[in-house]
């Protein structure tokens, strides 16, 4: 049974969640203001959290940030809320999130996508354990157990997507990755809004990069996307 942090303060919507989620079998348990939610995640063993934007005490992105900062970085977050745009939906991505649902929404959906972001963080882990644990690229290393990464031998702080967008890159060197397959890689859905979510993330990670480096390692393929690679 799979443990959920739900963080609602609107009563009625949180009873329907929760109502909904107990029939598939979760065990939900519900915090109506963002501290207090931070206080539960802190005590209890959770495997998603779902989490409104416009919240009493502190609000979602800053919770989404919290959680990221005290080390959850695998832990699956899905933003629940009224503030659906494009642009509030790439900020909330940008904030830590994995998934962003509108409302009003159906609890069907919500449920598929809680069971698509807990299959993805099962296979995750399986996987983590099964494959190599180091990659090397050209003066680049990834340490997927201990979540570090060095370029030159300095160590880079990256958030869990940039983690998780090196690591596909570090994985396939030299291919050519599209928009689409880093998209069903890395957030796990099809984001059909329009997001330019990728390569704002790719900007991330290419910064970070060369912070320690001149030498450029992520290109971009006009009308086809980016690859990892050394260009003399």
């Amino acid at each position: 049974m799979s443990r959920i942090l739900l963080v609602e303060d609107e009563e009625s919507v949180a009873e329907l969640i929760k109502r909904g989620l107990v029939e598939d079998l979760y065990e939900v348990i519900h915090a109506k203001d963002g501290l207090s939610g931070l206080e539960i995640l802190e005590k209890e063993d959770i495997e998603l959290v779902i989490l409104d934007i416009l919240l009493p005490k502190m609000n979602g992105l800053e919770v989404c940030r919290k959680i990221r900062s005290l080390g959850h970085r695998d832990l699956p977050i899905l933003m629940l809320t009224a503030l659906n745009t494009p642009e509030n939906v790439v900020l909330g991505l940008d904030n830590g999130a994995d998934d962003y649902l509108g409302k009003p929404f159906k609890l069907i959906e919500l449920k598929a996508r809680i069971r698509t972001l807990l299959r993805r963080a099962e296979t995750n882990s399986a996987q983590g354990q099964r494959e190599s644990e180091v990659y090397s690229f050209d003066d680049i290393e990834l340490n997927n157990t201990t979540k570090q990464v060095r370029r030159n031998g300095q160590e880079i702080s990256l958030t869990s997507t940039e983690f998780r967008l090196l690591l596909m890159f570090m994985k396939y060197p030299d291919k050519v990755l599209t928009r689409t397959v880093l998209l069903d890689d890395i957030w796990g859905i099809d984001f059909d809004i329009g997001t330019n979510v990728v390569d704002v993330y790719v900007n991330y990670l290419r910064k970070k990069l060369d912070t320690q480096s001149n030498k450029k390692v992520i290109h971009t393929v006009v009308g086809m996307g980016y690859v990892l690679r050394v260009i003399e």
